[in-house]
């Protein structure tokens, strides 16, 4: 895994990589931030996309975040190297309390929350469920909370993660498709990124966490759809949206940002599903003011 530079040296996949017994889980996390034991933490879940993981999503938004807060990357229940066991509840919900479970062995009473696609919708949950230990949500893109207004359901980006993962025997080109459906700009899906995420979602490990976390979503339907919840989430929230998104459309903001007693809105010009790869200065920017002040 390459190494990621910063102002006091570079993370790697390596350095910041972290294991603990979470629960009954072991979940698998990558960390860093300042050394001031009091330093604000903030939790960081991916999206649920093959070959997804805590690293893949944000590392290369580590080294400005570790700069103001203890920050954490964590792989979710069902992917990267952390435990890819059968959930017993529908997924947002067993993921949020593997969270609680983990912040319970760090003992991490509070935290910020960034969730992307699937990890906006585990971060909702945990809101929902344990508002307690949350300060405030940066919700990108999020699944479960977002109801399309105007855009056919399944959206493109969803039609092309089902034939990835339906696949008898998926592709490098079926990943390559997948993956320019996350961004507005194509040139950002090296050959490079698609070896990456190719290689990690055929490993049959993964393959098994993925139909496993799947199969959670057939089983408890209704219990995903956040957005009946909506007006419960007593936390901040910041919605932040790519205007050409086309997994999560951007006419799915408008229902939570209604429902949400307190949040607000912002969209990223010529930016699909990955804000935080596509607009990383002003996402960085974004997330960090919002949860200092």
């Amino acid at each position: 895994m390459r190494a990621i530079g910063s102002g006091g040296g570079s993370y790697t996949f390596q350095n910041t990589s972290r294991t603990v017994k979470a629960g009954a889980l072991t979940l698998h996390f990558h960390e860093a931030g300042p050394a001031h034991p009091d330093a604000p933490v903030v939790i960081m879940l991916h999206g649920g996309g093959p070959g997804a993981s805590g690293w893949s999503n944000f590392g290369g938004n580590l080294p400005h975040f570790a700069e103001h807060f203890r920050t954490l990357l964590v792989d979710q229940p069902c992917y990267g190297r952390s435990d890819k066991p059968e959930p017993d509840r529908d997924y947002f919900t067993y993921s949020a309390r593997a969270l609680v479970a983990l912040m319970d062995e760090l003992r991490i009473e509070r935290a910020h929350f960034i969730g992307n696609s699937l990890g906006g919708g585990t971060a909702t949950r945990l809101a929902l469920d344990h508002p307690d230990r949350v300060d405030k949500l940066l919700l990108m893109g999020p699944g479960g909370i977002s109801l399309n207004l105007f855009s056919a359901d399944p959206t493109e980006g969803i039609k092309r993660l089902f034939e990835f993962s339906l696949a008898p025997e998926p592709t490098r080109e079926q990943m390559r498709t997948f993956l320019t459906t996350l961004v507005y700009d194509p040139a950002i899906v090296t050959d490079e990124l698609v070896e990456e995420r190719y290689r990690q979602a055929t490993d049959p490990e993964a393959a098994l966490g993925n139909a496993r976390m799947a199969a959670s979503f057939a089983t408890w339907p209704e219990d995903t759809m956040l957005w009946r919840e909506a007006h419960r989430i007593t936390r901040p929230v910041l919605l932040t949206w790519g205007r050409e998104d086309r997994v999560n459309p951007v006419d799915g903001a408008f229902l939570a940002l209604k429902a949400i007693p307190d949040a607000r809105l912002h969209v990223f010009p010529r930016c699909g599903h990955w804000a935080q790869t596509e607009a990383a200065a002003e996402f960085n920017r974004l997330a960090t003011d919002f949860f200092r002040h």
